[in-house]
């Protein structure tokens, strides 16, 4: 399988190094994996903010960029599913054209559901509390959603097991928004801070040295906070802990 590796603009801007994780750990598990140069941003900041017409150039470059691979995978849930709810009707394709938003994986859910690795040459010998993002959990369904009737279940905790030397734990109200939610935390800043804090403050009371989670959003935001406040904990992107030799 030919596989693609789409590394969104704020990741590459901010996050390098998640990036990098991303393409070592796929290509480690022999999967034939390369990085177009020419990417750039999918667009979700305008769709998100209601300019979708600004949108759709980037949503047809997009899809002419990655049309000759199997998968196009991505280190961020956010992204990935603005890529596959939005792109549909962005591109204004008829029902036979295989869109990129059919072929495109957040990059844990591709190893969950498609390579299923089992085992990974990974050591990270620290306590660590896993972030579920709403996109992850409610889009991509990375775990069970916690207002649904289901079997738990997170694709997040299974990748993790494979890691040596961890140890895994969850926050009270384990899928409750840390606050970000992209323009949210503009347009309603205050807001946005203090569900931050308490996000944090959960994450802090299971005694983890590090959050962990699929969306740099996220721990970027929850980042913000502990720098502020000085916290006794650090925040790391999974693809960094599948890949970490500690």
């Amino acid at each position: 399988m030919r596989v693609a590796l789409f590394v969104p603009c704020y990741v590459n801007a901010l996050y390098p190094e998640v990036g990098e994780a991303a393409y070592r750990l796929l290509t480690s598990l022999g999967l034939d994996v390369d990085y177009p140069l020419e990417q750039t941003c999918c667009g979700q900041p305008m769709g998100n903010a209601g300019y979708e017409k600004d949108a759709e150039p980037l949503a047809e470059r997009m899809e002419a960029l990655f049309a000759n691979y199997d998968y196009v995978v991505g280190p961020s849930a956010s992204c990935v599913s603005f890529v596959r709810e939005a792109y549909p009707r962005l591109t204004h394709h008829d029902d036979n054209h295989q869109c990129l938003s059919s072929r495109i994986y957040e990059i844990c859910e591709f190893l969950h559901d498609v390579v299923k690795p089992t085992s990974l040459k990974a050591r990270f010998p620290h306590k660590v509390s896993i972030h579920n993002s709403c996109h992850g959990v409610r889009l991509m369904r990375l775990s069970a959603p916690s207002e649904e009737n289901v079997p738990y279940y997170s694709k997040l905790r299974n990748l993790l097991e494979l890691v040596e030397g961890i140890e895994i734990v969850e926050p009270e109200r384990r899928d409750e928004c840390c606050g970000f939610g992209g323009l949210f935390s503009i347009e309603e800043s205050a807001v946005s801070a203090r569900m931050g804090h308490d996000k944090v403050q959960r994450h802090l009371a299971t005694g983890a040295e590090f959050i962990t989670g699929a969306d740099s959003s996220c721990l970027m935001h929850m980042g913000g906070v502990i720098e502020r406040e000085k916290l006794p904990i650090r925040t790391k992107h999974i693809i960094e802990i599948l890949t970490a030799q500690e």
